[in-house]
């Protein structure tokens, strides 16, 4: 959430910094709210200056002996009518906060103008896309050959955007998730962390999930818990009303988890494989930093991210998010697009973003500086370290064959139990 005060001495300001981003400002009300509020406190010190002159001549009163029925009622009265202006002032804060509560965050000057992915920005390549010496097959009809990705069944069980691995499928998956973890806490310097995959509202709103995407959300029946989108919700609210030590930043965990998303804008698009699941798995990165270092932590999460890729060997790009098609939260977005030859398309494969202090506001996480003095936001970011789905797909169809097996790439056959490919089963 943005600081209320920066956003009232610079209305003008963040109205046009928001407005990159496109779409209803929702800040147009502000302004007469927060002259709501002015004007009540304006009148409650004045009532307050007044109730303070007739107390003393009450107690003037008093001492000489004399009725002061008249004043006491006086005061009475006024009395009631600083209780009503408290409320209208209480009343017009609260709506500010509603109503900042569903605007974006500020984009960081880097951030290129624009309102969609056509006007984001390509920052580098790495590897060139592989040429195959046979056209190129899509996950699905390559996992669904060799009898290790079944949406058939998945669909029958749970219904659409659910898949179900056999086999060497289920263990990639899992090879995966172990050594990106692996890769993460012995060579990047990140602490492991399992949290729950339930959370209450509290830490969907620290996050910015909530209240604007409540219906990309599943939520259970009972109970104020909802399934998490991203392990970036459980993790970055491990800290939530905390004051954290300046020493201890900058504070790197890693979780891998199953994620939830309802998908809700989503009709019609991948309606097949698994680029965009109900139900999948992730690691997630995520950094506590202090403000001033918080642009050098993105660059090294995102390298951190981008070093999983390269070994892998799978050829990426990095795009620099325009305003328009960043994340709610974010201040500066890089995306590591994947390259996928059964699609003859680059796919995102993890999002790195800096939130400043925009999550830490919310969720009320600060830190105390070395040298003393007042308690400070911390700056979070977080980013895919990978989406394990999006690269399952990536290595089956990048490591295709022309038989229609698929090679295991050389880092993961250690945790295949030494197999180097995935053939149809006989």
């Amino acid at each position: 959430m943005l600081d209320m005060g920066y956003v009232r001495a610079n209305l003008a300001l963040v109205k046009e910094r928001v407005g990159l981003r496109g779409g209803d400002l929702q800040l147009n009300g502000f302004a007469a709210l927060d002259a709501r509020r002015r004007d009540a406190i304006t009148r409650l010190e004045t009532l307050k200056a007044e109730r303070n002159r007739l107390s003393a001549e009450v107690a003037a009163a008093k001492k000489r002996g004399d009725d002061a029925a008249e004043v006491v009622e006086r005061n009475r009265v006024l009395k009631a009518e600083s209780e009503g202006l408290e409320t209208q002032a209480a009343d017009a804060e609260a709506e500010m906060r509603a109503v900042l509560a569903g605007v974006p965050n500020l984009p960081h000057e880097s951030v290129p103008a624009g309102q969609s992915a056509e006007e984001n920005v390509e920052h580098k390549r790495w590897g060139a896309p592989r040429k195959l010496a046979f056209e190129a097959k899509p996950h699905w009809e390559l996992g669904e050959a060799l009898g290790i990705l079944d949406t058939e069944r998945a669909g029958k069980i749970s219904g659409a955007r659910f898949a179900v691995y056999w086999r060497e499928g289920a263990q990639l998956e899992r090879a995966l998730a172990s050594w990106m973890l692996d890769q993460h806490t012995r060579h990047h310097g990140y602490t492991e962390v399992l949290p729950p995959v339930m959370v209450n509202e509290a830490s969907m709103f620290g996050t910015g999930q909530l209240p604007k995407f409540r219906e990309d959300s599943f939520k259970t029946e009972q109970g104020d818990h909802w399934l998490i989108p991203t392990a970036e919700v459980p993790v970055t609210n491990l800290y939530r009303d905390e004051v954290l030590d300046e020493a201890a930043l900058p504070i790197s965990l890693v979780a891998a988890t199953s994620c939830f998303r309802a998908e809700a804008g989503s009709y019609g698009k991948d309606t097949r494989g698994l680029i965009r699941q109900h139900q999948f798995q992730k690691v997630e990165l995520v950094k506590f930093a202090r403000p001033d270092s918080s642009y050098d932590e993105l660059e090294t999460l995102t390298r951190n991210a981008e070093t999983i890729l390269e070994l892998l060997e799978l050829p990426y790009r990095r795009m620099l998010l325009c305003a328009g098609d960043m994340g709610f939260s974010a201040a500066k977005t890089y995306d590591l697009e994947v390259w996928l030859p059964g699609q003859s398309a680059y796919r995102e494969i993890s999002s790195c973003s800096n939130f400043e202090a925009f999550q830490a506001r919310r969720a009320n996480i600060k830190f105390k500086p070395r040298g003393g003095g007042k308690s400070e936001f911390v700056h979070t970011l977080n980013g895919s370290g990978l989406a394990i789905g999006r690269t399952w797909v990536a290595i089956v169809e990048n490591y295709q064959r022309a038989d229609g097996s698929v090679e295991i790439p050389k880092v993961l056959v250690p945790y295949m139990g030494g197999k180097t490919v995935i053939e149809a089963k006989k």
